[in-house]
């Protein structure tokens, strides 16, 4: 009897892992370009309609309402940078354009190359997901805390909220991290919160909880996996390393924030208002991020 308990002990997270695998969509998403020194992970939040996470309004396609670089360097703190959605950008290919035009135009594979150009970084690692799954994943570890000090009656996300904080289910969590224009900071804002709610996520996420409760494990795998896409050579191990990195940026010895930004309504024509970065500064942001030198806390804005 106890060499069966041990052989099912034993079996179960191996069986876990790989169905786990299996249920995990993918998608051609890397460049090949050469290497730079540490990994780095794109992870984008798409907002089709077709997944249940947007209220369909005849709008047909994607777009990616969230762009996030985490990157582990060799030494030193990870960072996990929040890209603008209307960030002017060169799209390859394209011209100029704000950089969630790239995922409309071409996928995966047209926002990597923008952000690799726009970086120096190469792409490791992508992970795309969609709105839908925000949902499901925060019913699934039971609701989160999220905290915002102002009220707010969004018409667009439908969020309605009293300052402080809340203990919220699946659907409320969608609209606090889709919510924008009510928002004073806009873009920064809104990424600010998305933050905060996968942060929130992690934290309910205790594994020696989930070790006594297979059937949560299960639910908790299915609701992450339902809506994820990730590139065509990751798989659930390097998933689990991309959270543990994204942990590690949203601590005390991790960096979070934006590049540095020169305005937030910068208007080229052609493309309405968009957000530019700083032209001298951001280079040289990137390199420090790439190497670990820049130290930990919040980094970027205006």
């Amino acid at each position: 009897m106890v060499a069966l308990l041990l052989v099912l002990a034993l079996a179960w997270p191996i069986g876990l892992v790989m169905w786990a695998n299996g249920k995990i969509q993918h998608t051609e998403a890397l460049s090949g370009a050469d290497g730079t020194p540490g990994t780095t992970y794109l992870i984008t939040g798409s907002d089709s309609r077709s997944d249940g996470g947007v209220k369909d309004d005849g709008t047909s396609g994607q777009r990616s309402d969230t762009i996030l670089l985490l990157h582990v360097p060799e030494s030193g703190p990870t960072a996990l940078i929040s890209l603008p959605r209307d960030t002017y950008v060169e799209i390859p290919g394209k011209g100029p354009g704000k950089i969630n035009a790239a995922f409309a135009y071409g996928g995966a594979p047209l926002l990597v190359a923008t952000v690799e150009q726009l970086s120096g970084l190469t792409v490791d690692h992508y992970a795309e997901i969609g709105m839908a799954g925000v949902k499901q994943v925060v019913d699934a570890v039971g609701g989160v805390r999220l905290c915002y000090d102002h009220d707010v009656d969004d018409r667009d996300s439908k969020l309605k909220w009293k300052s402080g904080c809340h203990t919220v289910g699946g659907t409320r969590a969608l609209q606090f991290a889709r919510m924008r224009k009510s928002d004073p900071l806009g873009d920064i804002g809104r990424a600010e919160r998305q933050r905060q709610l996968v942060k929130a996520v992690l934290a309910n996420v205790d594994p020696r909880q989930l070790a006594l409760h297979p059937s949560r494990q299960v639910a908790l795998v299915d609701a992450a996996t339902a809506t994820l896409t990730v590139d065509e050579s990751s798989d659930i191990i390097d998933l689990g390393r991309l959270a543990l990195a994204f942990r590690a940026a949203n601590s005390d010895a991790g960096i979070t924030g934006t590049p540095p930004i020169a305005s937030m309504d910068y208007r080229p024509g052609g493309v309405g208002s968009t957000v530019l970065l700083d032209p001298d500064e951001t280079p040289t942001f990137f390199r420090q991020i790439r190497d670990g030198k820049l130290e930990p806390g919040k980094v970027g804005g205006v």
